[in-house]
């Protein structure tokens, strides 16, 4: 026995390296074909059965063999599992699955369970703007700009592109509405031509009307550049357009508040105000007046004018083309100088408002004015809370109502008179009008 021990002593201490080296090369088949070797580490590769245990009708336990894993096996062949062979119990009707957690779809992403085992975890559809493509995805992707994810969320498709069009119906309503309003500018434009030598086209300065008509036309026809696709074209036009053709407008309801003004004090004895009085003079007022909106536009052009641009966040899955107005400032800037000269209209007519009946259009002007300010300090507000196309449709809107005011209050009085009131114009009339008011003072 003692011999013995000094042999297995001297084997593990002194001889070692030979029966590592002796050990590696074992390599030798079982009885039932099973091969047995030693890797590189010395590790024996695992080999295990895979057993079905089963419940005996006498309520015994027993096995049954339906599978091996042989780590030594061929790459696909180390697992070999006999479905067939596998006994279930009755109530089960399909194979269960012995998963925590299904596998997430397409269109959602992982969440981890706290405390759980990273098997277990829930599925959380991804959020507006993102898609994933995979199953088990961990997280979910941003679609690029201009697309936008589908309904199932498993891919990004084309935004849809919004815009105030001919083929709307609100589109289709104003521009019939702004084409409407032009024609009946234009009708009114060919009344005071042909009636131009009555006393009541004659009365206030008749270039400034012919001016302020004009203007009227011009401005309901630019309301349609806000309709249809947007370009780079259309953003300059628009507003520049707008701008100038509006004060040029405000500018002949200035030129003739302030005509009704200087005729009124120029019947008074000793008047120096005579010379003041005139169609040159009008219409140096009205050409002052929209210099200042010509240098304010030239302005905006030149430093930051207006381009097109999408809005991507207005509406989901939506890309609605729209004008930057490049500088904020310039483009209040410009719709404060039109409404500083409403505003000036507006108080000049409101002064003189009890003016005598032949000098009436001063009592037209101030309403004409108090809707035109009211339309516009609306607008403000409405267009600041509205987005995409609702926000265009409101600025057409704003500029018809506004131009409407003005042809109404300021000519469908008139036009009815020349009309159906011939009676009423007539030199005569306004004779003895004028000689009545003088009585009275």
């Amino acid at each position: 026995m003692a011999q013995e021990t000094m042999i297995m002593v001297y084997l593990l201490f002194f001889q070692f390296g030979y029966l590592n080296q002796y050990v590696k090369e074992v390599h030798f088949k079982t009885s039932d074909g099973r091969e047995v070797f030693f890797d590189d580490k010395g590790n024996v590769p695992a080999y295990f059965d895979i057993v079905n245990w089963i419940l005996l009708p006498d309520g015994s336990l027993g096995s049954i063999k339906v599978g091996s894993f042989n780590q030594s096996a061929p790459e696909g062949q180390q697992l070999i599992v006999n479905k067939s062979a596998i006994l279930w119990k009755p109530h089960f009707n399909q194979i269960p699955r012995s998963v925590c957690s299904d596998s997430c779809a397409s269109g959602y992403r992982k969440i981890l369970l706290p405390e759980k085992p990273v098997c277990c975890f829930d599925c959380l559809r991804c959020s507006e703007g993102e898609f994933s493509n995979t199953s088990d995805a961990e997280n979910c992707e941003k679609c690029p700009e201009d697309q936008w994810p589908n309904e199932k969320k498993d891919q990004c498709v084309p935004r849809a592109i919004e815009f105030l069009s001919y083929g709307d119906l609100l589109g289709a309503a104003l521009a019939c509405i702004a084409i409407l309003f032009s024609i009946v500018s234009t009708i009114v434009l060919g009344i005071f031509i042909k009636y131009r030598n009555t006393p009541v086209v004659r009365a206030n300065n008749r270039d400034l009307s012919y001016i302020l008509l004009i203007s009227l036309i011009l401005s309901f026809l630019c309301s349609l550049l806000f309709i249809g696709p947007v370009g780079r074209v259309t953003c300059l036009l628009r507003h520049v357009s707008f701008g100038i053709i509006f004060t040029i407008a405000v500018s002949s309801v200035l030129a003739k508040t302030i005509t009704v003004l200087f005729a009124f004090k120029v019947t008074k004895p000793n008047s120096k105000l005579s010379k003041w009085v005139g169609t040159k003079v009008s219409s140096y007022l009205v050409l002052l007046c929209s210099s200042g909106e010509v240098v304010l536009c030239t302005a905006w052009l030149l430093i930051s004018p207006p381009f097109p641009e999408y809005d991507t966040q207005s509406q989901k899955g939506k890309m609605i083309p729209q004008c930057n107005e490049g500088s904020i400032i310039a483009f209040y800037s410009v719709i404060g100088y039109i409404g500083f000269l409403a505003l000036l209209s507006f108080i000049v007519a409101f002064l003189v408002r009890k003016l005598p009946d032949s000098f009436n259009e001063a009592q037209h002007i101030t309403f004409s004015m108090l809707v035109f300010c009211s339309v516009w300090v609306s607008f403000i507000p409405a267009y600041l809370s509205t987005k995409g196309k609702f926000m265009v449709a409101v600025e057409i809107f704003a500029i018809l109502a506004s131009s409407a005011g003005l042809l109404a209050c300021i000519f469908i009085p008139k036009c009815y008179i020349i009309l159906f009131r011939p009676d009423l114009n007539a030199k005569g009339h306004l004779i003895e009008k004028n000689i009545s008011n003088k009585a009275k003072q």
